[in-house]
């Protein structure tokens, strides 16, 4: 009789794998519209819709650094038609910082990597500041004063200001945003003095003249900003703040749901459209197995642990 049930629900679940997806697919975002992350799910979404044969939705369910959006996918029905396009500090970084309603490490499982790059710091046109020497220069000046906008508590932008914070010895504020789009919407308000921006989010504004490119935060230049020198280069060796979005799913979603998902992400990531698409955006595509991403996340995890309690970086 036990052998019958096995042999009943192997079948059930064959059959509900081979139906996948019979309806549109939900990728939920952490943050507003009009930043990177929403950017690339949309991008992505378009391709991964195209190849799965059902619409890919993209739902936006901002706040708290990205913690809302993972928190919500935790406990979504683990049956393929819900995922998230997580970012570093949802899974790495705010972990460390506050009390979640999910675990990371436990409550989803991994699908793939989709992208990863680095930020940008840029200032007020306004401000007397041609290159990161007179950033730091103002903000020794002015200590407590000099304010940097971000996505959100945690993301890569906080840590790349609170990085430069420790590494160059200054005080200034974190002011964080529900996302790219209403950062940079406070920055061109002149709310801020400075915002570390996705590359999507500033490079038209730097064009037009209504933001300065300061530094990139990568270990080398960005691809879409050449001509900007890293924090790095300008005299802070080994200093490095990437971001990078990837793909859960709620913990219990059946592995053969999991790995075509991964395997299908990887092909739009491929898709030359896209990649054509994201790298005007500033973001490089990246795919990962679930085994490869899941290695990652626990490795960055760990990292930026370390770097939350040595520089003591609180929740706000």
């Amino acid at each position: 009789m036990r052998r019958m049930f096995v042999i009943i629900g192997l079948a059930f679940s064959a059959s509900v794998f081979a139906q996948w997806p019979s309806k549109p697919v939900t990728s939920i975002v952490g943050f507003e519209p009009g930043g990177g992350t929403d950017t690339t799910s949309r991008i992505v979404g378009k391709a991964l819709g195209d190849q799965l044969g059902q619409q890919v939705v993209t739902e936006n369910r901002a706040g708290a650094g990205g913690t809302i959006a993972v928190g919500y996918a935790a406990k979504a029905v683990p049956d393929g038609y819900t995922i998230v396009l997580a970012n570093v500090g949802a899974l790495a970084v705010n972990p460390h910082m506050m009390k979640l309603t999910y675990d990371p490490l436990h409550d989803l499982v991994p699908v793939s990597m989709a992208a990863i790059f680095a930020n940008v710091l840029v200032v007020q046109p306004s401000a007397p500041v041609k290159n990161l020497a007179d950033y730091v220069k103002l903000a020794r000046e002015k200590p407590g004063t000099v304010t940097y906008a971000s996505s959100g508590v945690g993301g890569a932008g906080h840590l790349a200001g609170e990085l430069l914070k420790v590494m160059a010895k200054v005080d200034i504020v974190h002011v964080p945003y529900k996302g790219g789009g209403p950062a940079m919407q406070g920055f061109l308000g002149g709310q801020v003095t400075s915002f570390f921006a996705t590359p999507i989010s500033s490079v038209k504004q730097i064009a037009a003249g209504r933001a300065r490119a300061v530094a990139t935060t990568g270990s080398k230049r960005a691809e879409l900003m050449p001509d900007v020198p890293t924090v790095a280069e300008q005299g802070y060796p080994g200093y490095e703040a990437l971001n990078w979005y990837g793909y859960l799913a709620p913990a219990g979603t059946p592995k053969e749901i999991v790995d075509r998902l991964s395997r299908e992400i990887a092909k739009a990531l491929a898709n030359p459209e896209v990649i054509t698409a994201l790298k005007k955006t500033g973001v490089e595509p990246h795919a990962m197995t679930p085994e490869e991403f899941g290695g990652y996340i626990k490795r960055e995890y760990d990292t930026w642990g370390k770097v939350v309690k040595d520089a003591d970086i609180k929740a706000q």
